[in-house]
C-alpha cells in the first residue's frame, strides 16, 4: 500500500536471512477485512510500525524453500504466516502478502497442507478461539461475517449450546446450522455473553440494553474508536472485555481441533483472484457485500 486506498504490485528487495530464520514462497493469502479495511482508507489507529507504503497481510499459507543454519530442519514444511518484516524500502505491516517472506521459524506455524487455500484461516479461527475462551461462552454473537462464522464455530466446538446470531445483510443468513436473525427480530434482554464481530464502532449502544444484570460484551473486532452511553450498562453492572490476539494455547487448541475434525474451516472463503489483480481484489473484498473473504492466488508469479 503505497498509500490509502492506493495499491501496486512490484518487487521489493528482501533483508538478509538470519541463522533462525525461514523463507517461505507463499501461495495463498487472505485479506481481511477488518484490520485491513483500517489501513486501506488511512483509518488505522497510531500504531508501532504504522506508515505508507507498507506491506499488508497476516494470513499466508506457503513452503519453507530455504532456511538460516539453525533453521535448515524446517526446509519443506508447509506453513501458516501470520506476518513479516523482511522489506527494504517499505514497512511490514503486518508483511504477509507476498510471494516470498522471510521470518524467524518460530513464527512459521505448520499447518495441514491438505487444507490448501482454507489453511490461511488459521489465524481467524485461533481469534476466533481467543474470544470465545476469554469470558464466558456467547449465547449472542454479533456479526456473521468471517470471524462471526469462526466465532460461531469454535463456541459449538468447546461443547456450548449453538449461539444466536444476528446479521442484517439477508444473503448472510442461510445454511449456517444455528439461528441466525435479523436483530430487529430478536427481543431478548437477558444475554449473559455477548461476543462482537462486527466492529461497529457504535455497537455498544445497541448491545448494552440486550444484556442481563452482569452480563458481558466481548469486543472481538478491531475498532478505530468506540464509546457507549453510560446509564445503560450502569444499569447492568455491565463487563466489557476486549479479545487481543491469540495466543500459543489458542494456535494448539485450534490445530487439534481442526484435525480431529471438531472444527471445519470449509464454506468460508467466497473469492479468489490471481495476486496480479490485487489492486482490484482488495476494493472488491472491502465494498461487495457478497464478499466473504478473498483471497490471492500468488502461483502464477
Amino acid at each position: 500500500m503505497e498509500a490509502p486506498e492506493r495499491l501496486a504490485l512490484r518487487e521489493l528487495a528482501l533483508t538478509p536471512m538470519g541463522r533462525d530464520d525461514v523463507r517461505v514462497d507463499i501461495d495463498w493469502s487472505g485479506i481481511s477485512s477488518g484490520t485491513e479495511k483500517l489501513l486501506w482508507t488511512g483509518r488505522m489507529p497510531s500504531f508501532p510500525g504504522m506508515g505508507y507504503p507498507l506491506v499488508p497481510g497476516y494470513e499466508s499459507v506457503g513452503r519453507i524453500v530455504d532456511a538460516g543454519e539453525g533453521a535448515t530442519a524446517r526446509i519443506g514444511e508447509w506453513v501458516f504466516v501470520p506476518g513479516a518484516n523482511c522489506y527494504q524500502g517499505a514497512r511490514g505491516l503486518f508483511g504477509g502478502t507476498a510471494r516470498t517472506v522471510i521470518l524467524p521459524a518460530a513464527r512459521a506455524v505448520p499447518v495441514d497442507e491438505t487444507l490448501g487455500r482454507d489453511g490461511i484461516l488459521f489465524a481467524l479461527a485461533a481469534t476466533a478461539r481467543h474470544a470465545v475462551m476469554i469470558g464466558g461462552m456467547p449465547d449472542l454473537v454479533v456479526g456473521h461475517g468471517i470471524l462471526g462464522r469462526l466465532i460461531a464455530r469454535q463456541t459449538i466446538a468447546a461443547g456450548a449450546p449453538p449461539p444466536v446470531v444476528w446479521e442484517t445483510n439477508p444473503a448472510r443468513r442461510d445454511g449456517a446450522g444455528y439461528a441466525v436473525i435479523d436483530p430487529a427480530d430478536d427481543d431478548r434482554r437477558d444475554y449473559r455473553t455477548i461476543c462482537d464481530a462486527s466492529g461497529a464502532t457504535d455497537i455498544l449502544d445497541t448491545l448494552m440494553p440486550r444484556l442481563a444484570k452482569g452480563g458481558e460484551v466481548v469486543l472481538a473486532g478491531f475498532y478505530d474508536r468506540v464509546s457507549f452511553a453510560f446509564p445503560p450498562a450502569f444499569m447492568r453492572e455491565a463487563h466489557l472485555r476486549i479479545a487481543a490476539e491469540f495466543t500459543p494455547a489458542d494456535i494448539a487448541a485450534t490445530t487439534a481441533l481442526i484435525s480431529g475434525g471438531n472444527l471445519s474451516l470449509d464454506g468460508l472463503i467466497s473469492h479468489v483472484r490471481p495476486a496480479a489483480q490485487a489492486t482490484d481484489a482488495y476494493p472488491q473484498a472491502f465494498a461487495d457485500p457478497d464478499c466473504l473473504k478473498m483471497v490471492l492466488d500468488w502461483s502464477e508469479l
